[in-house]
Order: C-alpha cells, then sequence, then structure tokens
C-alpha cells in the first residue's frame, strides 16, 4: 500500500514515577531526515532511536519530541555541591567582601553553568528507561504509519482516477492517429487539384504520395502514444504494490509527461491537441500529489 509522507503519532505511559510522552510527527521531504527532541537524561539513546526512525520511514523529515514528567516528587536532577562550594569561596575572597553587608543569593547561584546537571541514572536505571522509550517510541511509529497509511488511500485513489482520464483521453489519440493522415491527404489533394485546374495542369500522383508519406512521417506519434500507455501501466502496478515507490512514481510522471509534450509537438490535429491538454492537467495532479508518497 501507498503511503503519505505527512502523519502523527503519540504513546504515553508511566513508569517509576515519571510520564513518558512520545510523539512524532513528519512532513514531506525529498530524503529522510530526522529531528530528534530528547531531555539531557536520555540523550545516549539518540542514535537508537533515529535507527528505529529510519528501519520505519523511508521519506520525509520527521520531528521526535520526548517529555518527561515527574510525578513521585523524586528530583531528576543533581547539584554539583564540589561546585556550588568554589563559588561561594570564591565570591568570599573577592576584595572588600568583608566590609560591605553582602549576601549569597543561592536562588541566582543555582543559575550559573556547572551548578544544576541532569541526574546520571545507574546502569540498571538507564537500561528500564531504554526499554520504556523505546516501547513507547515502536507505539508511536506505529500510529504514525497508521496514519500515514489512511492518507495514502486517498492519495492512491486520486492518481487512479487520473491515470484512467489519461487512459482514456489516450483512446482519442490513438483513434485520430490514421484519421489525420487521411484528412491531411484529402486536404492536400483537393487543394492542387484547385489550383491546377485554373493552369490546366496535372500533378505527378507519385508527388503527392511522397508529400504525404512526409507528413506522415513527420506527425507519427504511435510511438509516443504506445509509450505513454506503457507508462500507465507500469504507474498503476506501482500504486497497486505499493511500498516506497514515490521517487520511482515522480520519475514516471516527467516521463509521462515528457511524451504528451512530444505528441502535442508533432500534432497539429484540433481534438488531439485538446485531447493533450487533458492529458497534461492530469499529469500536472499527479506531479502534485506524487510529492507527498513515501
Amino acid at each position: 500500500m501507498i503511503c503519505s509522507m505527512t502523519g502523527f503519532g503519540q504513546a504515553c505511559t508511566e513508569a517509576d514515577g515519571v510520564v513518558y510522552t512520545v510523539e512524532i510527527r513528519s512532513v514531506n521531504n525529498r530524503y529522510f531526515k530526522a529531528q530528534l527532541r530528547l531531555p539531557d537524561i536520555v540523550a545516549y539513546l539518540e542514535g537508537e532511536l533515529e535507527r528505529l526512525h529510519r528501519d520505519a520511514i523511508h521519506r520525509g523529515t520527521v520531528s521526535y519530541s520526548l517529555r518527561l514528567k515527574n510525578v513521585s516528587g523524586q528530583a531528576l536532577f543533581d547539584i554539583d555541591e564540589n561546585t556550588l562550594g568554589a563559588y561561594i569561596k570564591r565570591l568570599r575572597t573577592l576584595p572588600g567582601a568583608d566590609d560591605i553587608n553582602s549576601r549569597i543569593d543561592i536562588a541566582s547561584l543555582l543559575s550559573l553553568p556547572g551548578i544544576v546537571q541532569p541526574m546520571i541514572p545507574d546502569e540498571a536505571h538507564m537500561e528500564k528507561m531504554r526499554q520504556v522509550v523505546l516501547s513507547l517510541t515502536r507505539q508511536a511509529l506505529e500510529q504514525l504509519q497508521q496514519s500515514r497509511s489512511e492518507e495514502g488511500k486517498a492519495v492512491t485513489a486520486d492518481l487512479l482516477k487520473n491515470l484512467d482520464r489519461i487512459a482514456e483521453r489516450l483512446e482519442v489519440i490513438g483513434s485520430r492517429t490514421e484519421i489525420v493522415v487521411q484528412e491531411y491527404h484529402d486536404r492536400l489533394k483537393d487543394r492542387v487539384d484547385r489550383l491546377l485546374a485554373k493552369a490546366q495542369l496535372k500533378i505527378d500522383q507519385d508527388l503527392l504520395a511522397r508529400e504525404v508519406a512526409i507528413f506522415a512521417e513527420r506527425c507519427d506519434i504511435a510511438e509516443e502514444v504506445s509509450r505513454l500507455g506503457a507508462h500507465l501501466v507500469q504507474f498503476r502496478q506501482c500504486c497497486e504494490t505499493g511500498g516506497p515507490v514515490g521517487r520511482r512514481l515522480d520519475f514516471m510522471s516527467q516521463e509521462m509527461l515528457r511524451e504528451a509534450n512530444t505528441i502535442a509537438s508533432k500534432s497539429s490535429d484540433t481534438p488531439i491537441n485538446q485531447a493533450v491538454i487533458d492529458i497534461k492537467c492530469a499529469i500536472d495532479r499527479i506531479k502534485e500529489q506524487v510529492q507527498n508518497i513515501e
């Protein structure tokens, strides 16, 4: 099944008095890009979390957010007492510190660099946090994939609708291929007959046939019609097969547009040109939708 590149997933749980909340959003991008926001206490999981995302998602910008909320009253940070003591000692040794009525504000000291630091959990606690975070991440990724799949269904339906439109107009073009040459022959012969009738001359039939043959070769679009039809079949197969086919469909839509432009440049037939305009409108819609596909 085709998946969209936009989606949202969320998971939440509580463990050891800490509420873990994971949110994952994805938007369109030509390549895969992960943006992870983690509390310092679990920063060691960044590499493993990015690998999880790469395994599940092939294209798109993924924004991952992990929030921790302490509901147990246990501090999730440590105070570096040695550094704090060094600050206080240094302040007391400043010139004139004993001659003035000064007071040390502990709250202000706590905002200085190196005083308040994330709690460093022991190995057992780190492993438990790792299991919780990875489990939540997998749950959120499943929700994200489900969201992307649901949107992918709507995109696929629109793509197939436009493919049917192109196929319908391509039949019109194919039915006009032989008629165009015959109409040109008839118009040319009629014009030549009228001009030569005044001069009472006769035209060489071989010359007329040669002129028609040159026109037929110059405006022959059978090959382009055949290739465009083949692209439609391949495009439809990709839609039915699914998977990360966004790049492939993007390239195929470009090839389809190239064939349509070639048909328009070769043909001077009004019905064919009108059909080509309809085809190019449908291809433009396809190119727009393909940008949303993984």
